[in-house]
């Protein structure tokens, strides 16, 4: 992923450094675990630990450059780690071991680690909406059914909506980090031909993973799991950053994105002030769908495994999970300083003049005997006019002879309070997330 999109902490877990440094901390725990079941002299297993390099520029640098002539980027690794260690103790590096104990469970701690920074991402995404949503639990607005003003409802229940949306994006990512979690040192095709079960369990428990059956490769339904959580977190982002692009809408005006002190929406229109970041979280959530439909693709291998799957991992693991995490961030510091237009929201809920309360308006009419379709031909006729004439829905149902509503029946229809009275429930739902749990 390009660094425009690569926060520092997530792009670090993907650095060449890091991912030499997870291959060798392997190596190393394999030959401390073959000198505990007695294969290895203690002494040896010391020796190697105690000369291995540190994981530098040049040591990426010398990797790269044997594997221009093993064209293998594990056995160029092994081979400059070896010759750093010195012989005869660098012999013992790989013993028992095929290239994919090494990168699938070195790639697994990775994920873990990426899983990690994503559901902490999350749990402060939800926090922001939680506060947001309290925050504005009773501010007004109405509600659009295909971009149609529909009922009253408030900013806070659709605050607290996607807040809840997206504890269940934290919730699948959380699944995913347990899926992924795991590792294999079991051999060729996994069946600990040359390697005893004991090397495995120790290096995986080392490295926080369990150890799982598998082939020569760990199964990749595990890597689609979390691909797909990551789509999932970007679809519900995706979905966030619409929303706010069309409430920002010159003619909607109801939010608006932070603006910093400074900032030019417009190279040629001073007045400018576009949803640029709601458009950027819209456009990279695309990405993360296409990584996982990538991510679908590699669970089919051949046999005991190919290698159909490793150039592709090697581009949409990274960058899904920097994508995501960047998205889920990012949102984060939108939502925590968007602006929110309450006087634009009230305006806007009196634009048709009250045509919005046409379903308790039915409802009382069918109420007093009127036959529900009577009801809404009588009520569909009077909001029409009320709409063409520009004039008070309420008015003209006062006029009509058919309606014959009492005043107070008509007040109740029209009251914004009555429509409103159960709309915190969504907001109270909240109380039930266990946020940093």
């Amino acid at each position: 992923m390009i660094g425009r999109y690569s926060l520092p902490e997530m792009a670090e877990l993907f650095s060449d450094e890091a991912r030499l440094g997870l291959w060798m901390e392997i190596e190393l725990l394999a030959v401390e675990a073959w000198s505990l079941v007695g294969v290895v002299p203690e002494a040896d297993a010391r020796a190697v630990r105690d000369r291995a390099p540190l994981i530098t520029p040049a040591m990426v640098s010398a990797v790269n450059e044997r594997e221009k002539v093993t064209n293998h980027d594990v056995a160029a690794f092994v081979d400059v780690l070896q010759d750093s260690i010195g012989f005869p103790e660098g012999a013992w590096v790989h013993h028992g071991l095929t290239s994919s104990d090494v990168v699938d469970t070195a790639q697994c701690a990775t994920l873990k680690a990426a899983a990690d920074l994503l559901v902490s991402a999350s749990e402060d995404l939800i926090s922001v909406l939680s506060r947001r949503a309290r925050e504005h639990a009773s501010t007004p607005m109405i509600g659009r059914t295909h971009g149609i003003h529909a009922e009253p409802t408030t900013f806070g229940a659709k605050l607290a909506l996607w807040c809840l949306q997206v504890d269940r994006d934290r919730s699948r990512l959380q699944k995913a980090r347990e899926a992924i979690s795991v590792g294999k040192l079991s051999g060729a095709v996994g069946t600990y031909s040359n390697i005893d079960p004991a090397v495995e369990a120790y290096v995986c428990n080392a490295l926080g993973l369990r150890p799982v059956p598998a082939t020569q490769v760990i199964a990749r339904d595990r890597h689609a799991e979390f691909l797909w959580a990551c789509a999932s977190s970007g679809a519900t982002v995706e979905m966030i950053a619409t929303e706010i692009r069309h409430l920002q809408r010159t003619e909607v005006a109801e939010v608006e994105e932070p603006f910093g002190s400074g900032q030019k929406g417009s190279s040629a229109m001073p007045h400018k002030r576009n949803p640029i970041l709601s458009e950027r979280l819209s456009g990279l959530a695309r990405l993360l769908r296409g990584y996982a439909a990538a991510g679908l693709e590699d669970v089919s291998l051949w046999h005991e495994r190919d290698i159909s799957h490793s150039s592709v991992e090697r581009v949409v693991l990274p960058d899904a999970s920097l994508v995501a995490y960047y998205l889920i961030k990012k949102l984060a510091g939108l939502i925590d300083g968007l602006a929110v237009r309450t006087d634009r929201m009230l305006e806007n809920l009196g634009y048709l003049r009250g045509v919005i309360f046409s379903q308790p308006v039915l409802l009382a009419l069918v109420a007093t005997g009127m036959t529900r379709e009577k009801a809404y031909r009588v009520v569909q006729r009077d909001a029409r006019l009320a709409w063409e004439e520009n004039r008070s829905f309420r008015e003209v149902l006062e006029e009509d002879d058919e309606v014959g509503l009492s005043p107070e029946q008509l007040e109740e229809a029209f009251s914004l309070g009555r429509s409103l009275r159960h709309a915190g429930r969504a907001v109270d739902a909240l109380d039930d997330l266990e946020v940093g749990k």
